[in-house]
């Protein structure tokens, strides 16, 4: 679809949620590339109400053609609508449409948070002078996540429940399933994992928490004094164990393979102690443990899942052949040291 057509549609949609507007334009659309769960788009809607003009920056989220990891967007948008009143850092979610008339495939609008930017994991500086400031909001965020009531703040309302003790055999039932599916050639490191984590199950979560599902560098905006303006990229939340996203924000990943400085920001001591000052809760070192050989299983199946997505020709975006070509061989390297280390405390 070309941008012109794509801004006269979202106008036309635009100008039916707002009866009272009018004379409603769209410009200055553009795509975000980058997500790959999503199809993202910046963009300035202008409108006259009431006699006066008025004018809002907004993020347009469609569903792709194929996407890489199935997620629902009503998931992600229930969860800008939980926390926005909250004071975390969020954007505002404005509408979510499933009507597939107005761009074809689901959406959802919300607000445009302008003047910041996302640090790239891959840079092994991404917070530069900010480091040690964004770190300490970065963990203490993470915490008042894991701190809010579910059912309070409206998140949980249309989930399953799920005990204490079944959270790491749904998530791990999940994406050894995804592993299954997308292998496009056998994943001997994988499956050792796996099968580690089969046999060494973690204790129950302390608290069943809101969980983000891929909190880390890149997924937040942060502006030129170094705030944390908002956080993003939450198709993948639900509710479970609060070490999944402590071990996924930690993963050696997003800092060059440095854990003791997780996501290139604080000392990986001082992180922790932001997070269970601000969660109220313990990280465990039994069950974080577990979490973090779990989540290098799981950026594992996102890059597998990803290279099949490039590979078949079902989506053509060379963020997933990077993804499926460097993301694969770190997290590779990653489970495999950590099993070995695991082997020589006895513990395989």
């Amino acid at each position: 679809m070309a941008m012109e057509d794509l801004a006269r549609r979202v106008a036309a949609y635009l100008a039916h949620r707002m009866p009272h507007a009018s004379n409603i334009e769209v410009s200055g659309i553009s795509r975000i590339h980058g997500g790959a769960s999503r199809e993202t788009f910046r963009l300035h809607a202008s409108w006259e109400e009431g006699g006066a003009k008025a004018e809002r920056p907004l993020i347009l989220r469609r569903d792709p053609v194929a996407s890489l990891i199935e997620t629902e967007r009503d998931l992600e948008y229930n969860a800008y609508r939980a926390f926005h009143p909250t004071g975390l850092p969020v954007p505002e979610p404005l509408y979510l449409e499933t009507d597939l008339s107005w761009l074809d495939r689901p959406f959802f609008v919300m607000e445009q948070i302008e003047g910041c930017q996302a640090g790239s994991p891959f840079n092994a500086e991404p917070y530069g002078e900010f480091a040690e400031k964004i770190g300490r909001q970065f963990w203490t965020h993470l915490g008042h996540i894991a701190a809010a009531d579910p059912h309070g703040i409206g998140f949980a309302a249309s989930m399953d429940p799920i005990a204490p003790d079944e959270c790491w055999a749904r998530e791990l039932e999940k994406w050894e399933k995804v592993i299954d599916e997308d292998e496009l050639e056998p994943q001997p490191v994988a499956r050792a994992a796996i099968r580690w984590l089969k046999r060494n199950p973690p204790p129950p979560a302390e608290k069943i928490t809101v969980v983000h599902g891929d909190y880390r560098t890149g997924n937040f905006l942060f502006d030129a004094e170094g705030n944390i303006r908002a956080i993003l990229d939450w198709e993948m939340c639900h509710l479970g164990d609060p070490l999944e996203d402590v071990a996924w924000a930690a993963d050696p990943l997003w800092a060059h393979e440095r854990p003791e400085r997780p996501g290139g920001m604080i000392a990986r001591d001082e992180a922790i102690r932001l997070w269970e000052e601000a969660s109220g809760l313990k990280a465990d070192p039994v069950r974080l443990r577990w979490w973090e050989i779990f989540n290098s299983l799981k950026g594992l199946a996102i890059w597998i899942s990803a290279g099949k997505e490039y590979q078949t020709g079902a989506n053509r975006d060379p963020v997933l052949a990077f993804s499926s070509w460097y993301c694969t061989d770190v997290h590779n390297r990653v489970l495999a040291r950590r099993l070995a280390e695991l082997s020589k405390e006895g513990r395989a």
